[in-house]
């Protein structure tokens, strides 16, 4: 069919215009009115013509869902964002750093499902997760005292340059 690929199409909204067009039909309009007025191609509406004219309203209705079914029901998907926030030291890993391989562990351990690391970036990022590092920090960090040094000691260490005027490198440019 004419859908460009990799654009997303909302299918209540195909629908209600399907249905719009059902309803222009019925007051009587003309194929070629219809599709100026909902601006669509009139081979269009002539296939919905058909479909209104063989099953009405029912007919123009969307179709269900196509696909496979999800693995993870929507319980499972927030028993997974409550695993992802106590973080994968919870399931006895040393680092606070999640990867594809322990996120789908941490699936398989809360949910019973086996997905591969490709899947699991693919549903981290529909879950709204993005890849990211934790800050490498040292426990021992003190933080009033870095901000000390930087005002006072770092401007005395900063090299600064002296105000000399350069003469210009520009070749038309008279000193």
């Amino acid at each position: 069919m004419g859908h460009p690929a990799g654009v997303k199409f909302d299918r209540v909204k195909l629908e209600r215009r399907r249905l719009q067009a059902g309803r222009l039909l019925q007051r009587g309009l003309s194929e070629a009115e219809v599709a100026r007025r909902l601006g669509v191609h009139r081979q269009s509406v002539n296939r919905w013509a058909q479909q209104w004219a063989e099953g009405g309203y029912a007919a123009l209705k969307r179709a269900p869902r196509t696909g496979r079914p999800p693995k993870l029901s929507a319980a499972d998907r927030q028993r997974l964002l409550q695993g992802l926030k106590r973080g994968p030291e919870a399931l006895g890993y040393r680092t606070g750093l999640w990867t594809a391989w322990r996120v789908a562990d941490l699936i398989e351990h809360e949910c019973g499902v086996k997905y591969s690391t490709v899947h699991t970036w693919r549903l981290l990022r529909a879950l709204g997760w993005t890849p990211q590092r934790p800050m490498g920090r040292a426990l021992e960090r003190n933080e009033p005292a870095i901000r000390k040094w930087k005002r006072q000691r770092w401007p005395e260490l900063k090299k600064t340059l002296k105000d000399v005027v350069k003469p210009s490198s520009s070749s038309t440019k008279v000193d």
